[in-house]
């Protein structure tokens, strides 16, 4: 491709921030962010912001933490900026050496304001919080967080103990992380297709998941399993070193475990974690009937795992790039012009990377880059599933721009909750995309539908399970690599259960999914959960009242770091603590795999 050739699929635009990463206005902008924090710095110092044992609430104490709030608000944004952009080219090209280069140089940074963030939480611990609120309006604004602050100050170590595990953790945590994400962005696997002998990036062996042909699938599966084998023993080192510190620093700070930690931290309690799994699990034999159906569709005794992705159906759609971002527009414009006019924004603008190409991760997200505006990244291939996830993500760029008008502090959205403009965004394009199909588009359609259920409910539970029983061994030790991947497949077992053959499963997935690989972000995998679920009750309230529904809607997503999940769904009558709301939610599903079972046996 020359340089004035534009890719097939869509490349993102970052030149709207910065020309390039060896531009004077980008190397100008990264050092006033460095600058700023190092200002911060000097400003908590200076105010004496930190543990104490009590503050004296008086006139000096409330000014300083508006300023102090104002000014972590405004380099907060900066920063996050600056990350995005630098990111946008790890992302895209982990062989990019000067961004690598500059995201490692910015990490010091980051640092230090993380460990200035938990200043912070220590001394919002030693004010009285309501009291403050009542006399500031900047505190009255932020009233969540610092009562979420004021719980968190109580899980603290020392000043000093934290400073250093904020520092420790850029050699430890974090760099083993990235450890994970060079080494599986990088990683090639041989394979031998239509005769040839070839070496694939893993990215693209495991689209080959989703191929037709099922031999083709079985040596993708095989292949992918050896690639994983052949890295695992620093992967497992590093799965191993995550989960220890975490295990460690939870223990520290007083939190009984890091799932109670990471309860916390997705804004829900444990009664609401306890009645979600719940009706998980009692919809179980509704997804291995889904299992079985499709084993059915494909002419098979029973599915193995290399199937799960397998195409039934025929669409008489291609789903090309321009027609998914067309239909994706139009179906949005049935909501609301507003939300259709903003994807068209989106496709305008360039906020998409879609081209799938050697050093660019797998799968897709959606990142806040500034004000209003997010940018994409997907994997695009001409498919319903493509165009499905690129309107998920969409649902998360939507999201950001309704937060737009937020502080940063004000923005913080729990995982929990930021699935839920995702979720309803493809539910009104796989519903309006179900209206006028015939059987075998029906069937493709609700097929990419179950998979991604199945895979939210059935397969996020293995991970669970899984996460939960590796924190807890990995009290006493680390695990091997073998350990590891009996752990997985027992998770895997008691999930999918006899839909599944079971000598096919995936043992390495702990190797693949980045996730585990954070030490800021364990337990990431109930969220998705939460998220779908919640999205598909707040459809369903929609179809109820939709014009009831617009009205709060937005509101309601600009409040996800405002308050609880169970304070928010409150405001549609939804009550989180209960199994009955999820039951209900899962019976949104069910009736998707009535309809493919009525459509396939």
């Amino acid at each position: 491709m020359t340089a004035t050739t534009k890719p097939e699929l869509p490349h993102w635009n970052m030149e709207v921030v910065y020309p390039n990463l060896q531009s004077p206005q980008f190397e100008e902008g990264f050092s006033k962010v460095k600058r700023s924090i190092e200002e911060l710095a000097q400003l908590f110092d200076r105010y004496g912001i930190g543990k104490t044992e009590h503050k004296p609430l008086d006139d000096e104490t409330v000014e300083q933490f508006n300023t102090v709030v104002e000014r972590l608000n405004e380099t907060l944004k900066e920063a996050f900026t600056l990350r995005a952009y630098i990111s946008s080219f790890t992302a895209t090209n982990s062989r990019d050496d000067l961004a690598q280069a500059k995201l490692s140089e910015l990490q010091n940074s980051s640092t230090l304001l993380s460990q200035l963030s938990t200043r912070l939480t220590a001394w919002i611990g030693s004010l009285d919080v309501e009291g403050l609120i009542e006399r500031s309006k900047v505190a009255a604004d932020h009233a969540f967080m610092l009562g979420r602050a004021k719980v968190e100050a109580t899980h603290l170590m020392s000043p000093g103990e934290e400073s250093l595990a904020a520092e420790l953790n850029v050699t430890g945590g974090s760099a083993w992380g990235k450890l994970h994400g060079n080494i599986t962005s990088q990683l090639t696997v041989p394979i031998e297709l239509e005769g040839k002998r070839q070496e694939l990036p893993m990215s693209v062996i495991r689209t080959l998941a989703f191929e037709k042909d099922r031999e083709v699938r079985r040596k993708a599966y095989e292949a992918e399993i050896e690639g994983w084998k052949s890295v695992a023993v620093p992967l497992a080192a590093a799965l191993n070193s995550i989960k220890g510190e975490v295990n460690t620093l939870t223990k520290r700070r007083g939190w009984d475990s890091a799932l109670d930690r990471a309860i916390f931290d997705a804004n829900i309690d444990r009664e609401t974690l306890e009645a979600m799994m719940e009706a998980a699990h009692e919809s179980f034999p509704d997804f291995r009937r889904y299992f079985r159906a499709k084993a059915h569709a494909l002419g098979l005794e029973q599915l193995a795992w290399y199937d799960l992705f397998a195409p039934v159906g025929e669409s008489s759609s291609e789903w090309s790039y321009p027609e998914a971002t067309g239909f994706i527009v139009e179906q949005f414009a049935t909501y609301s012009g507003k939300m259709s006019a903003f994807a068209q924004r989106a496709f305008n603008e360039e906020w998409i990377d879609a081209e799938p190409r050697p050093g660019k991760r797998d799968g897709a997200f959606c990142m806040w880059l500034r004000a209003d505006e997010s940018r994409v990244f997907a994997n695009y291939k001409p498919s319903y599933d493509s165009m499905s996830t690129l309107a998920h993500e969409l649902g998360h760029a939507y999201h950001n721009m309704v937060k737009a008008e937020r502080t940063m502090l004000q923005k913080s959205t729990p995982m929990t909750l930021a699935e839920t403009a995702s979720i309803f965004c493809q539910t009104i394009i796989q519903n309006a995309a179900l209206k006028d199909a015939g059987r075998q588009e029906q069937i493709s359609i609700l097929e990419a539908a179950l998979q991604d259920s199945s895979q939210v409910v059935v397969d996020i539970t293995s991970r669970f399970l899984f996460e939960r029983r590796l924190f807890e061994a990995r009290k006493q030790r680390e695990l091997s690599v073998d350990e590891l991947t009996t752990l997985m497949k027992e998770a895997q077992r008691e999930t999918y259960g006899d839909g599944l053959d079971e000598s096919t499963l995936h043992g390495y997935m702990w190797a693949m999914k980045p996730h585990y690989y954070s030490t800021g972000l364990s337990y990431y995998n109930f969220p998705y959960m939460f998220g779908l679920l919640f999205g598909l009750g707040l459809y369903a309230r929609y179809g109820e009242d939709p014009e009831a529904f617009r009205t709060g809607y937005d509101d309601l997503l600009s409040s996800t770091g405002l308050a609880d999940a169970a304070t928010l769904a409150a405001r549609f009558g939804i009550d989180t603590r209960t199994p009955d709301f999820w039951r209900a939610s899962l019976s949104i599903i069910r009736e998707d795999i009535d309809r493919f079972e009525s459509l396939v046996l």
